[in-house]
């Protein structure tokens, strides 16, 4: 045997499987993958104190409300691009959203406690599933938990300031 059929020869027998085996494992992967964005509907925004949660944002319908500094009510329509739903969508995906627990929200002791503290609620909707998180801002569980749905919604509220300044 030559020394260029002894390559060819090895290309088949071992690089040749390798590639078909991955190919194999990981589309198998990427299609059973919980949330994908070709299945993605809406993201839904709702922050506030837990008494008055005035601000939401709903992607699907485009309605935002929003109170100012000087608590006055103001609704709008805000249309996001895809590639700003993509982006949110792969933000979310890259922080780890997916695993953050649903309810990262602080007991209170008494009623009054903790009126003043923000809290956010958080909502990515797919064809068949959706993942809704609840953070308040004063949790003190987790704190890699609360970084990745921290800078979720920071992102989504980043977007949504960006595409009301267009």
């Amino acid at each position: 045997m030559s020394v260029k059929s002894k390559k060819i020869f090895l290309a088949i027998c071992i690089i040749l499987p390798f590639i078909v085996y991955c190919f194999v494992y990981y589309s198998s992967m990427i299609k059973n993958a919980p949330f994908r964005f070709a299945d993605f509907e809406a993201i839904e925004i709702t922050y506030g104190t837990p008494d008055e949660m005035m601000n939401t944002y709903n992607s699907k319908t485009q309605y935002y409300q929003y109170l100012t500094k000087d608590d006055k009510l103001m609704q709008d329509t805000l249309k996001m691009r895809k590639d700003d739903l993509l982006y949110l969508h792969r933000k979310a995906q890259e922080l780890g959203f997916w695993n953050v627990d649903d309810d990262m929200t602080t007991p209170r002791k008494s009623p009054e406690e903790g009126k003043d503290v923000p809290r956010f609620v958080l909502k990515y909707t797919y064809k068949e599933k959706s993942k809704e998180v609840t953070l308040d801002a004063d949790y003190p569980g987790n704190p890699k938990m609360k970084d990745a749905a921290k800078s979720t919604i920071d992102a989504v509220m980043t977007m949504i300031a960006e595409v009301k300044a267009r």
